[in-house]
Parts: structure tokens; C-alpha cells; sequence
């Protein structure tokens, strides 16, 4: 993702430094001076990064993040830098669509606003989509998009995991297998981060839970009805 944000700011003539593993070298002497920082880092090297680069920061650098998670990763930049903080999420990978959306979370703070705008309109010039949210709002929702579409995937998974049943796999089964497969295999780990990480993760599967029980009663058409609402509204 750094290397994606990195390219298309370098195709707008901006002057991109790209900082990995070690932080040391010329990429992290420009940090002193730079317009903006953008953390593309995984969840769990937030903290470390931040003791890093915080102190290097100039008061006027905007501090940025694109992490999955919003809450625990704003009250961290919050802390580790008195200048302004914007945080968002991408919501897509290394290869984005035409469509792909950003959600911009403001920091809270008053001065911080036109901080969130200028990223904003940065975002809209790489060619992305924008929508403003706060952090407990999208982890909200990221709890179910992400999360719940997680845990119950290898849920269900983990109850067909039995070699008697592979003969009677049928089409609509090979479609979500082929759908899970890189989740499952490959982003499990990542996955399991963005759940713990997620401090409405508990609330998703408990409300998920109420729907089985519902299932359990033998109301599905309850269940077919309200999941028609997808449909319904034209919502995808």
C-alpha cells in the first residue's frame, strides 16, 4: 500500500521519500520538514514507528495513518504528536478499483480540520473516492465488514473441515471456497490482528449469534427477508 500511495504522489510531481525497515538512512532525515507523513504500517508497528518518527516531526507535519483499525491507532499518533493528526482507511488493497473509497477520520481537534481537508483533497488528486466518518463510527462498521466476515467465514469453514463431505461439494460451495481461499490461507494472520485490534469485534459476533439463534428457531424466512434488503435498497 506505501508503495502504491508513493507511486501515484510521485505521478502529481510531489517529492516522496519512502521509509522501511530500518529506520535509518536519508528517507528518515526528510522526515524533518516533510508536509506530511503517512504511516503504511501494520497495526501492531504503530507504536514502535511513532516513538521513531514522532520526535523528528516538525509542529506543522500532518501525521497520517491508513490502518484498518481507527481508534487505538488515532489515540496513538494523538499522543506521540501535538501538531495535527488525520487518520484513514483505504477501503481496498494494493490493486484498487475504479471506485475505491477512503475513509477520512478528523482527529477531534479543532485545529486539525483543515489538516483533514488538505489529506482529503490529496486522496481525491490520487484518484480515490472519499467519505468523512469518526474512528468509533468506522470501527464500528469495520467490525462487521471485515471482522464478522472473518470469524464467521472460518467458523463455517472450520464445521465443514470433515473429508466425507468433498464428494458433495457443489458450484455455489466452490465459489465461496475460491472466495476464502486467500483470506483463510494467506491473510488469516493480518485478520486475526484487525479483530483483537477492534474494540467492537465482540459486539459484531454477539449481534451475528442473535441471528443464528433466530435460525435455530426454524424463522428463516425472517432471515431471508432481511437479508433481501441488500437488493432491496440497492445497496451493492
Amino acid at each position: 500500500m506505501g508503495a502504491l500511495f508513493a507511486k501515484r504522489a510521485r505521478a502529481l510531481g510531489a517529492t516522496v521519500h519512502e521509509l522501511d525497515k530500518p529506520l535509518a538512512g536519508p528517507a528518515l532525515e526528510a522526515v524533518p520538514g516533510a508536509d506530511l507523513v503517512l504511516l503504511c504500517v501494520p497495526l501492531g508497528a504503530i507504536e514502535t514507528v511513532l516513538e521513531e518518527i514522532a520526535p523528528l516531526l516538525d509542529p506543522g507535519t500532518v501525521l497520517a495513518d491508513i490502518v484498518s483499525v481507527k481508534v487505538k491507532p488515532l489515540k496513538a499518533m494523538l499522543r506521540a504528536h501535538a501538531g495535527p493528526v488525520v487518520a484513514t482507511h483505504p477501503l481496498f488493497g494494493s490493486k484498487p478499483p475504479k471506485d475505491a473509497r477512503v475513509a477520512m477520520i478528523p482527529s477531534g481537534r479543532v485545529d486539525d480540520e483543515a489538516a483533514c481537508a488538505r489529506v482529503e483533497a490529496w486522496m481525491r488528486a490520487l484518484g480515490f473516492d472519499t467519505f468523512r466518518t469518526t474512528a468509533e463510527k468506522h470501527d464500528q462498521a469495520m467490525a462487521m465488514v471485515q471482522g464478522l466476515n472473518f470469524v464467521t467465514t472460518i467458523a463455517y469453514l472450520a464445521a465443514m473441515a470433515d473429508p466425507e463431505l468433498t464428494p458433495y461439494i457443489t458450484p455455489s460451495l466452490g465459489r465461496r471456497l475460491d472466495a476464502a481461499h486467500k483470506m483463510v490461507t494467506h491473510d488469516a494472520s493480518l485478520f486475526e490482528t484487525i479483530f483483537e485490534a477492534n474494540p467492537f469485534s465482540q459486539d459484531a459476533v454477539r449481534r451475528y449469534r442473535n441471528f443464528l439463534h433466530v435460525a435455530a428457531g426454524g424463522d428463516l424466512d425472517l432471515l431471508v427477508e432481511r437479508a433481501q434488503w441488500w437488493w432491496r435498497e440497492n445497496v451493492i
